[in-house]
């Protein structure tokens, strides 16, 4: 199985994160052949100018990353072409990520606003000032939100290497590519059990339009007749339709991405467990504790204290 992958080549890129990230996914498939796995990642770099005057075709791929950039301000005022390809990657399916100031091209195509993300501590006030609608969250290296994902400094390009290979290959692959960089993986590697990886490219538009309303809206109340509504579809074609895409029914893609945001909550915050329920979505705790235990295996607090951020202690 080829998992395609464009990179993005704009002015002012960090050309060794280029050239790195196509090494990093290089090691990975010697790996993954070891293994005895049939994931493959393949790399296209495309390439952007000032002047709109892109590669003569932009790739179909299933995942798109922005590196980080060295100099300039192209990252402030991508191109136009840029721009439209992320947009239609994402209505196509594709995962789209980015590194360091890499989220400024990504903010700037709408993609980000009212979603969490992260960038460089150093760039992080020109980013709340150009983009006050983004929940920024700059102390973090990494934020898996689905169907985005941001890294941080200027080397995090590594960190969303590290967690490409875990999700779309296996934790080993991605555990022995780590030794071969010298990398530590631990906290990665528990990252990717926790997180709930929606299935994005399945080809079906309606319900793709639903996920990604789910995912910017998934704190508010919403019932299977109105995802249908979303999608304009009657209710039972919509149940189908969604089942044959993500492979699980509306209400339990809900719950599950419900929980995966309440993880994150409990990892990263001091907010009782009752705040948390309230914050993905739930005013019942009881039935909060009763799926989050379904889902993970641990009560909230039982997994705040296995994978809380230490600092709060």
């Amino acid at each position: 199985m080829i998992i395609h992958i464009g990179i993005a080549h704009y002015p002012g890129v960090m050309e060794s994160a280029v050239a790195g990230l196509k090494e990093l996914f290089l090691l990975a498939n010697r790996i993954c052949s070891e293994y005895e796995l049939e994931q493959r990642f393949e790399c296209e770099v495309v390439f952007f100018k000032e002047d709109n005057h892109a590669s003569p075709t932009l790739p179909d791929v299933q995942i798109v990353i922005i590196p980080p950039c060295l100099e300039g301000e192209y990252h402030k005022h991508p191109s136009s072409d840029l721009l439209s390809w992320l947009s239609n990657r994402h209505k196509q399916g594709s995962l789209i990520c980015s590194v360091c100031a890499g989220v400024f091209i990504l903010a700037r195509t709408g993609l980000l606003e009212g979603r969490p993300a992260t960038t460089h501590w150093h760039l992080a006030d020109d980013f709340s000032q150009r983009y006050p609608e983004v929940c920024l969250e700059s102390h973090k290296i990494l934020i898996n939100d689905g169907d985005i994902i941001s890294a941080g400094g200027l080397m995090a390009w590594l960190d969303l290497g590290l967690e490409l290979v875990a999700q779309f290959t296996h934790p080993k692959v991605m555990r022995q590519l780590g030794k071969s960089l010298v990398v530590d993986t631990g906290q990665r590697e528990q990252r990717y059990y926790r997180t709930f990886v929606p299935k994005l490219d399945h080809g079906s538009a309606p319900i793709l339009k639903v996920q990604h309303h789910l995912q910017k809206h998934f704190q508010q109340p919403i019932s299977v007749p109105q995802m249908a509504e979303i999608c304009i579809l009657t209710e039972r074609t919509f149940l189908r339709q969604f089942v044959n895409a993500t492979g699980i029914k509306p209400n339990q893609y809900l719950q599950q991405l419900r929980i995966q945001k309440a993880c994150e909550f409990l990892e990263s915050t001091q907010e009782t467990v009752e705040r948390v329920a309230l914050r993905v979505g739930y005013e019942d705790i009881s039935a909060f504790r009763k799926v989050f235990i379904k889902i993970t295996g641990l009560t909230p607090r039982d997994f705040r204290m296995r994978f809380g951020n230490r600092k709060f202690e």
